[in-house]
């Protein structure tokens, strides 16, 4: 694009996208920079060995859970084609007395008990009724009943088989969260809203699939890293080794600890909530496999949870040939094996060789063989993996959602402390609102009074 756009956006991840996208909608211009050398951020799809190699786990449920993707999806048109969006069978188990217990984090699942006592069922039950009566609001966790307690304050007189065999294997593996330090409300907001496992759905075409949609019909710069974002006059300036970029406004898609380092001229509101928005790093590695493979009792499911009880550095195996078969060619296999966070603190910074075998050594226990048959490996390092919310951070959201419209903004799953996909779409809808009120300089009837020393 020749000349200065209304809008520039930083990162091309879910987050960034569909804020460029909503601009675009309203007739502003936009333009999205990317340091990566393609888009999707954390749900970036790699077409490698004939596979789809999705670098993450993220799971899609239905649209009264995600109300903000699935809009998404229907103005991309992709709820046209019944088989875009499909169910993902056997979606989660848990590996317990050397096999999957099926029916995890599903109703028949108390019934068969999916690796669980029945005294822990019967805890579980309890726990969503306390969990419901807080009134947890996964756009607004601040505002839950529980306060800044953490997971484990909430989990404490619960069943001890319940924390150690589903909901801490569950906190560890999908989010990197240690209990002790990540409040309550996030999580307690995710399993209400979330559902049942049974109807968990997937992208036929890769993880990435939104993100490559919308990509194609914006004005998107690759392999352009962004290194400063400062105000200048009429606008705001950003800063790249590729070139720099001026435009009326600009909205940091990025994580929370990366658009601080960027953005050190911040309102003191801003500063705070960004300051206090920790991050769990995260791992996994992806192995391609000479055929179909997958831990005993599995029966076709996609997840299994293994609780540090049976190993200490293996969090998640994901049968990826199970989620979709389009995901490895037919009679091939595509496992991905996500470390715990102890497993993530030690191996992160190891080389792709030592984590490959020390990560398949701990699988090897519920895959025997496994190591004959690997074909291929990827390892994915994230050391900005999901939002981490602690307490403090829960305190400072409520300054940081009040302030007035600016010209830098910001999107991303780290704004509700919602560590998913729609948490990064529905921040987009937000970011792309206040932008918009901006540039028309006018404030939305929501907003409060502009506070003191606050840019506009």
């Amino acid at each position: 694009m020749s000349g200065r756009a209304d809008v520039a956006v930083v990162g091309a991840g879910p987050a960034g996208l569909a804020t460029a996208h909503t601009i675009a909608r309203a007739g502003r211009t936009v333009r999205v920079l990317e340091a990566a050398d393609a888009v999707g951020g954390r749900t970036r799809t790699l077409r490698e060995h004939g596979c789809l190699i999705d670098t993450g786990a993220e799971m899609l449920p239905p649209a009264d859970a995600y109300p903000a993707t699935w809009r998404l999806i229907r103005e991309l048109g992709l709820d046209a084609d019944p088989g875009a969006v499909p169910r993902v069978r056997g979606a989660l188990g848990v590996w317990r007395s050397g096999r999957v217990r099926p029916h995890a984090g599903r109703p028949l699942g108390l019934l068969t008990g999916a690796g669980l006592s029945l005294r822990a069922r019967a805890d579980l039950v309890r726990l969503q009724v306390a969990i419901a009566a807080a009134g947890a609001d996964p756009e607004h966790p601040e505002r839950s009943g529980l306060g800044t307690r953490t997971l484990a304050d909430l989990l404490a007189d619960h069943h001890p088989e319940l924390v150690e065999r589903l909901l801490g294997p569950l906190a560890a593996g999908f989010f990197g969260w240690n209990p002790e330090r990540t409040a309550a409300a996030p999580f307690a907001a995710h399993l209400a809203s979330a559902g049942s496992t049974a109807h968990w759905r997937t992208y036929r075409d890769g993880m990435d699939t939104l993100a490559r949609i919308l990509a194609e019909r914006l004005d998107v710069s690759t392999g352009h890293p962004v290194t400063g974002v400062e105000h200048v006059p009429g606008g705001v300036l950003l800063s790249s080794p590729q070139g720099d970029v001026t435009a009326r406004a600009a909205v940091l898609a990025v994580p929370a600890p990366v658009a601080a380092r960027l953005y050190p001229g911040a309102h003191p509101d801003e500063r705070a909530y960004l300051r206090a928005c920790a991050y769990a790093p995260m791992l996994r590695l992806s192995l391609v496999l000479d055929r179909p493979t997958a831990p005993a009792g599995a029966r076709g499911g996609f997840a299994v949870l293994v609780p540090a009880a049976e190993d200490p550095l293996l969090n998640v195996v994901t049968v990826d040939h199970h989620k979709h078969p389009a995901r490895a060619p037919r009679g091939r296999g595509l496992v991905s094996l996500i470390a715990s966070p102890q497993g993530t603190a030690e191996l992160l910074g190891a080389s792709d060789a030592h984590v490959v075998r020390r990560l398949m050594k701990s699988a090897e226990r519920l895959m025997p063989g496994l190591s004959g048959r690997v074909r291929a490996h990827r390892v994915h390092r994230f050391r900005h993996g999901l939002p981490a919310p602690s307490p403090q951070a829960l305190a400072a959201r409520p300054a940081f959602a009040a302030r007035p419209p600016s010209a830098v903004d910001y999107a991303g799953d780290w704004i509700a402390l919602r560590p998913c996909s729609e948490g990064a779409v529905s921040s987009a809808a937000r970011a792309a609102d206040r932008v918009l009120a901006f540039l028309g300089g006018a404030v939305p009837e929501t907003a409060p009074t502009p506070l003191q020393g606050t840019e506009t």
